[in-house]
């Protein structure tokens, strides 16, 4: 018996690979152009890491008229958790990242280089293995969990590296007709490559973001396909990758450390190697240590809490490449109104250490994109949020036009209100301009510099008495001053300063005790376009509301 007849009774029905070479051609795609990929396991909720690596590989294809895919490496399903593809699929939807190919649902997909699940590729990886088994690049093995973990205690006990190489590698050494004979006897096996590798032996290695790294040579014995017909990880990869004719794979730079294996997988199948970019993690400052942002510690870990918080899907992603890209923030500055697709993302020029992430920041970023859009925006985005997180702000959003309005307040100006982060802010912030909140409720009122209640009330009744909603703005304000001036306060601010003795207080003080009472707050945008969209009867409810309490 030889290597093919071996090959042939393991797998009677894998196709030869030239059918797959034919199946899935080399891409008619402009020179240059970057073929990558998300490829994550649906074995838990989708991190802000693999959402950072999707958009990174996103920035590079789209920059050069390639192709971004969603391959869902499922071939370990006693890890994989319910919808946890519908939800990697919902993650990149919600991110405004959707894939040019790959999977758009839990059963659905768009592209020619399917499947893109490879749980359903089962007869490829099969084909691709009896190919090493057919030139002795790989093998059967029939050793039981019992006696991997006796070798690895003999391992530990010599103080040895641990795994399946060389000396300890002990189904290598079978020879064909002894390998057909345990099979014929019904023996478990699974298949492993055959390393041509030698530890004391180094590769060099360009990584586009890491550079030049240097590692011993892979000489473990790897599994490649299980004792279920699947394949690992590191097998499906390479033939996958090859296949689906990816030329750069974006990745975590925990398979750093990978690379010696994946690159000999690749020499061994006969394919030319992708480009590897590994990117550094997301990090957190922890009382002065920096640590990985952790799935159990940190909420803004998942995805799904930006989603949640109603952090806008564009402030994420510009966090993400202010992160990703040191030059990005600088480019923001000068371009403030352009689209983020057209910044020149760079992968050489990410960082080679992990970014701290900073939620301060990432919530600056929010208020600055929520400001330039229009109040429509604001309100559509709000309403979608609100129907499935807020009941109470969805229901106070019902009035259109009025919601408008409100969200209309100092918007479009040179410098826009920046008051909303994200929409779990949006009800706190308005919630002041509905009258069956503010009415009906205890409001303890905090008026700043003056404080006297009959000081205030005689305030409050003299404004009423000159209130008029058809006022225009400089009306309006000399009215207030009028006020102020009536009480003994100063009419103009600069009035006070210069001689701060002879007044109890400026207009400013007086403005905000009428604010205080309007709005219960001694903050808020601008107070006559408050009153406008109030309308009379509110504004002057208010005012009395706050004389009596």
């Amino acid at each position: 018996m030889n290597y093919k007849e071996l090959a042939d009774m393991i797998f009677p029905d894998a196709k030869e690979i030239s059918y797959y070479e034919e199946k899935y051609p080399v891409r008619n795609l402009p020179e240059g152009a970057i073929v990558s990929r998300f490829a994550p396991s649906p074995t838990g909720f989708v991190h802000i890491g693999g959402l950072y690596q999707a958009l990174v590989a996103r920035e590079v294809t789209k920059k050069t008229d390639g192709v971004f895919f969603l391959r869902v490496e499922d071939t370990d399903q006693k890890r994989e958790v319910e919808n946890g593809v519908t939800d990697i699929v919902n993650s990149l939807k919600d991110f405004d990242m959707a894939p040019d190919e790959g999977m758009i649902s839990d059963t659905e997909e768009i592209g020619n280089y399917g499947p893109y699940k490879q749980s359903l590729r089962k007869d490829i990886y099969q084909s691709f293995a009896k190919y090493l088994l057919e030139q002795g690049k790989a093998y059967p093995c029939f050793c039981t969990t019992e006696e991997l973990d006796e070798t690895r205690k003999k391992q530990e006990a010599a103080k040895v590296r641990t795994g399946y190489y060389g000396v300890w590698a002990k189904c290598r050494n079978y020879n064909v007709e002894e390998a057909a004979e345990k099979i014929k006897n019904g023996e478990k096996y699974v298949i492993r490559f055959k390393s041509p590798g030698r530890e004391d032996r180094k590769i060099k290695h360009h990584d586009v973001i890491k550079g030049n790294v240097e590692f011993p040579e892979n000489d473990q014995d790897i599994i490649i396909i299980k004792s279920d017909g699947l394949p690992t990880y590191h097998f499906a990869h390479a033939v996958d990758d090859h296949l689906m004719r990816t030329t750069h794979v974006i990745r975590s730079d925990e398979w750093l450390s990978s690379v010696p294996l994946h690159l000999q997988l690749f020499q061994e199948l006969g394919f030319r190697a992708p480009k590897y970019a590994h990117i550094s993690p997301i990090m957190k400052n922890d009382n002065g240590n920096k640590r990985k942002l952790s799935k159990r510690k940190d909420p803004e870990a998942a995805v799904s809490y930006y989603k949640e918080e109603g952090i806008p899907a564009n402030a994420v992603k510009e966090y993400l490449l202010n992160i990703a890209n040191s030059t990005f923030e600088n480019w923001r500055r000068a371009n403030p109104d352009k689209d983020m697709d057209e910044f020149d993302f760079q992968l050489n020029k990410m960082s080679v250490s992990g970014a701290l992430f900073d939620m301060v920041k990432l919530l600056d970023i929010g208020k600055t994109v929520i400001s330039k859009m229009t109040a429509e925006e604001v309100y559509e985005n709000a309403l979608k949020w609100a129907e499935e997180y807020d009941k109470e702000l969805a229901e106070m959003l019902q009035n259109k036009e009025y919601s408008l309005n409100v969200f209309g307040i100092e918007r479009g100006n040179k410098k826009p209100r920046k008051d909303i982060s994200k929409w779990a802010d949006v009800k706190n912030s308005i919630i002041y301009m509905y009258d069956d909140k503010f009415l009906n409720r205890d409001i303890s009122y905090d008026y700043g510099k003056i404080s006297d209640k009959e000081e205030i009330n005689k305030l409050l009744k003299s404004y009423i008495e000159t209130f008029d909603i058809d006022d225009d703005k400089d009306t309006w304000f000399n009215k207030i001053k009028d006020v102020a001036e009536q009480h003994g306060y100063a009419r103009e601010v600069k009035e006070f300063k210069a001689n701060p003795d002879a007044f109890p207080g400026h207009v400013g003080d007086v403005s905000t005790v009428i604010r205080v009472a309007l709005t219960g707050r001694q903050n808020t945008p601008d107070m006559y376009e408050i009153m406008r969209v109030l309308g009379r009867d509110s504004v002057v409810a208010r005012l009395e509301k706050a004389i009596k309490a």
